[in-house]
């Protein structure tokens, strides 16, 4: 009787880890590390959030896993569908949204709720990346307008729900493609030069400009209390300057190496909000000190510096500007959450990859990375 002998479990699944980059792959491992002990930590006394966000976390990266499978040439056939879904949805959301808090962001669609604005991080980015490649041989500067005109459409519908934290989000992505398909110098440097005196005038008039008589064309009145608590969040300790005050608290009393796994007092005595979701690096700070935030920002950095790699070797135009967006959109959550738990930015509704709770926005980070890493794959493929 012939017996035979089955291919070890690393040859069987050769096929499915080819071309996958391990650079790529080990930041997000040790990222995804950091996470569950971030969570496990902070979630202690809140229920299901460690089991809930290690499940959150697997059903992300099984999406990268099988969005990494995708050809690029595939997802590019996805950019217009996936744009209009999104804003036919956005429409939808004004329409009959459903309103909690003040803000009308979620959609009912029978068996559960969804948040419409999520899919636009990706589907930005992506239509724009098409929009591009479309026109890469005859590009003028019409093209440029007419691909504001495509950022500037969601960015809008989703500000006026009002999430300027989702906002954000969605123009970073889509101005970096942009960016990166050449967008003339002289035109990006007066708009940091009128946002260099926009801030400066801004802290120089503090005192006059956030009396509660004044009110601010555009921004709504939470928004300009966001602002003028950044400015000085003493003015209200104990309203809305406590999220601040304590972040800023509990990041300075981990000192270098921090109070240890479980052993923060401002975390666990609940003197932190949201410290399961937005304001979770508060609690990572106070626990692992400055070296671990130090470990945690390696990660990102290698994250980052890969991906820009990716973007840079990257065969095709669509795949140089997809990479580089949803590369660059990775430091855009990073430096906004950390910045507004260290009191530099304002305070705004962003999650820190892998780290904050939340099933959707890790579902948008599985399939922003399931891209960049089929974009890999693809630069790999075509070598060999």
């Amino acid at each position: 009787m012939t017996v035979i002998e089955r291919p070890p479990l690393l040859s069987r699944l050769k096929p499915w880890l080819s071309g996958f980059d391990i650079p790529l792959l080990l930041a997000i491992f040790w990222l995804c590390g950091w996470g569950l002990v971030s969570m496990y930590s902070a979630g202690y006394d809140h229920g299901t959030r460690f089991v809930d966000h290690g499940r959150n976390m697997a059903l992300g990266l099984g999406l990268m896993f099988i969005v990494a499978q995708v050809p690029p040439q595939r997802l590019m056939m996805l950019a217009v569908p996936l744009y209009t879904l999104g804003i036919a949805l956005l429409i939808a959301t004004a329409l009959f949204g459903i309103s909690k808090k003040g803000a009308t962001r979620w959609l009912n669609v029978g068996v559960t709720q969804i948040q419409p604005s999520e899919l636009l991080k990706i589907a930005t980015p992506l239509m724009l990346a098409w929009w591009f490649q479309r026109r890469e041989s005859v590009l003028r500067w019409p093209d440029f307008i007419a691909a504001f005109g495509l950022l500037l459409l969601p960015f809008l519908m989703v500000a006026k729900q009002p999430d300027l934290g989702t906002g954000i989000l969605v123009l970073a992505a889509g101005l970096y493609v942009i960016f990166f398909a050449g967008l003339p110098w002289k035109l990006i440097a007066p708009a940091f030069i009128v946002a260099a005196v926009a801030i400066t005038t801004l802290v120089a008039s503090e005192e006059r400009i956030c009396q509660p008589d004044v009110t601010w064309p555009v921004l709504k009145e939470y928004q300009r209390h966001r602002v003028c608590t950044l400015l000085d969040p003493t003015k209200d300790p104990l309203g809305k300057g406590f999220h601040i005050i304590q972040g800023e608290i509990a990041i300075g009393s981990g000192g270098m190496t921090g109070k240890g796994f479980m052993q923060g007092t401002q975390t666990h005595l609940e003197f932190i909000p949201e410290r399961t979701t937005d304001f979770i690096f508060a609690a990572f700070g106070e626990e692992f000190g400055f070296m671990g935030a130090l470990a945690l920002l390696a990660g990102f950095t290698a994250l980052i510096l890969r991906g820009l790699m990716i973007a840079s070797e990257a065969p095709t135009l669509f795949g140089r500007l997809l990479a580089g967006a949803v590369t660059l959109s990775f430091f855009t959550y990073v430096f906004v959450n950390m910045g507004m738990v260290s009191g530099i930015l304002p305070v705004v509704g962003v999650p820190l990859p892998f780290i904050s709770y939340g099933g959707t926005a890790m579902v948008t980070l599985g399939l922003s990375l399931g891209m960049l890493m089929s974009i890999a794959r693809g630069r790999k493929l075509t070598k060999s």
